[in-house]
């Protein structure tokens, strides 16, 4: 799949650890761990135990995927209440 087939998605072709490696460049474990709060941020976090976690656990992997979303593209998903 080309990258003109999802040319609106900030996230297509990104990997996870892409989006962690970038993320933790960029603003470091301690905010990540303040903005998605899990333990493998917080104690003694890796990229290896992160994505671990994240990849089971899909509420985490969203809170992540809108970290890099709003760090990156400044962009901001419209809360459905």
């Amino acid at each position: 799949m080309s990258q003109q087939a999802q040319p609106n998605n900030p996230l297509h072709g990104i990997t996870l650890a892409m989006m962690l490696e970038r993320l933790v460049a960029e603003i470091g474990w301690e905010k990540m761990a303040q903005t998605v709060d899990i333990r493998c941020f917080k104690f003694d976090p890796s990229i290896k135990s992160s994505l671990a976690f994240l990849r089971k656990t899909p509420w985490a992997r969203a809170e992540v995927e809108q970290l890099y979303i709003n760090t990156f593209h400044g962009f901001v998903w419209p809360k459905i209440d």
